[in-house]
């Protein structure tokens, strides 16, 4: 952390000497000395007066742990970051070092290097932290050498805003359902229902705040939604170690996957799977625990649940609260606005599957199947599981601030439920299955009701885009295909 605080004269200094304790001859092929290497990553991002000497010695010593260096300072002069030094040079040094050609694709570059098993020189993370902290200076304090790391600190992207560019919703205003006119009733909605209380948070919301921090039934509940990957996840913010934890974003991506933060320790958490990945909480075996969330309509979650509170359009932010405002010409179509290197075709890019994570067993349900047969009855390692999807899928007309009026799915409503022995099939109604003998269960939040109070207990999942899901469980089972 001490380069840090070094002046430019001294990185002038510095990288002098190197060129002269580092001749051609005497290097060639070798890498850099771990100090070495340092001194050069702050030369090349703050001293372009030194530019060119310090690429010199680079390709001399042909350091391809430098590659993850001018793939950032690739990135960071094509968005402002660097200035004084023509991009062709960083792209020049990057296609020696690693002899692949593509030039100022930038996403390509990503999704090759993701593919390799390359490093990144000692104090990369800092270095990247010193870089981007020129964007918002609370990057750095994300990004610092010393944190212990789950993930490749060179996939962490950023994500266009600064730390809570995108606000979380702390405690939010909810009013009874009679008095929320602005919802129409086929728009989607994220659905809780807790020891009887039931909250819904209109995706015309939450696609602006990405984070609710909310108390359902007396349970602290961080439902953390990334719009990227098309997953909406609620945790229970209470975690084994006594610690109560609140988020926010952090302005970062991994795989176009958030990264969100905790306010307790300024730990980076993998949103998908509710572990912290970057920080102090690394060396812990805190993991946030899953508590259920649907998503459906305003009209039919209103039926399901009569006395439900909803948000407050008045958030105490100016945003255009319309349906696509802000990423309908994202979910409309099938790209990725981030590059993810770890893809795989056996379902599109962007298929709805709802994921569950049972005895260590990653598996995703295409959408399309379960919406198609209703209720579907599988076994997931040693766990018998029913996923009711008897509604549908879910669709928004709604206007895009860059596009216009666009059209789009959003998911459906899924629910799964350990079965124990039983097998069920669809009932006469939507909230309604039959078991084996044809007698009636009720679908609820917490379990499905039988005959004298029987219970089927809730198993809690989500729905995600399927590249999201894949990115982060290559290994992942897929019903219907494996």
């Amino acid at each position: 952390m001490r380069h840090l605080h070094k002046s430019k004269s001294t990185y002038a200094a510095l990288a002098v000497l190197l060129l002269t304790i580092l001749p051609a001859s005497s290097v060639r092929g070798a890498s850099l000395k771990d100090e070495d290497a340092r001194t050069l990553m702050y030369t090349l991002s703050d001293l372009s007066s030194q530019t060119h000497e310090a690429v010199q010695t680079v390709l001399t010593a042909n350091d391809t742990r430098f590659v993850a260096v001018f793939l950032e300072l690739i990135r960071a002069n094509q968005i402002g970051l660097v200035r004084g030094v023509d991009s062709k040079v960083y792209i020049d040094t990057l296609e020696k070092l690693s002899g692949k050609m593509f030039g100022n694709d930038w996403p390509a570059w990503v999704e090759w290097y993701g593919s390799t098993s390359l490093t990144s020189p000692p104090g990369f993370t800092g270095w990247k932290g010193h870089l981007l902290a020129r964007i918002d200076p609370g990057f750095g304090k994300f990004l610092r050498d010393g944190a212990p790391s789950r993930i490749r600190v060179e996939e962490i992207q950023w994500g266009g805003v600064g730390v809570d560019g995108i606000p979380a919703l702390d405690n939010p205003r909810m009013i009874p359902a009679a008095k929320a006119t602005y919802l129409e009733p086929k728009e989607p909605v994220f659905g809780m229902s807790i020891k009887g209380d039931s909250r819904a948070y209109p995706l015309r919301i939450m696609d602006w705040h990405e984070m609710a921090n909310d108390v359902v039934g007396g349970v602290p509940v961080s439902l953390a939604y990334c719009t990227l990957c098309g997953a909406a996840i609620a945790y229970d913010g209470r975690a084994a170690n006594g610690v109560t934890y609140t988020f926010g974003s952090s302005g970062f991506l991994f795989r176009s996957n958030k990264l969100m933060y905790d306010r307790q320790t300024r730990t980076l958490w993998n949103q998908l799977t509710g572990k912290p990945v970057l920080g102090d909480l690394v060396a812990t075996k805190v993991q946030l625990r899953l508590l259920p969330v649907v998503l459906t309509t305003w009209e039919v979650w209103r039926q399901q649940h009569p006395d439900t509170v909803v948000l407050d359009l008045n958030t105490g932010y100016d945003r255009p609260y319309v349906p696509g405002a802000p990423y309908g010409d994202y979910f409309s179509a099938q790209r990725t606005m981030f590059p993810v290197w770890q893809r795989n075709s056996l379902l599109p890019t962007k298929a709805r599957i709802y994921a569950l994570h049972v005895e260590g067993v990653p598996k995703a349900y295409p959408l399309t199947a379960l919406t198609q047969k209703k209720v579907v009855n599988d076994t997931i390692g040693q766990t018998p599981v029913v996923l009711v999807a008897t509604r549908g899928t879910v669709t928004v007309d709604g206007t895009n601030r860059r596009v216009g009026r666009v059209t789009y799915d959003a998911g459906g409503e899924v629910r799964a439920y350990h079965r124990g022995a039983e097998l069920f099939r669809p009932g006469s109604t939507p909230q309604t299955v039959l078991d084996t003998d044809g007698r009636v269960w009720r679908v609820t939040e917490e379990a499905l009701i039988g005959p004298s109070g029987k219970m089927a207990r809730r198993v809690n999942g989500h729905l995600a885009y399927w590249f999201g899901w894949y990115s982060f469980f290559p290994h992942t089972l897929v019903y219907g295909k494996s």
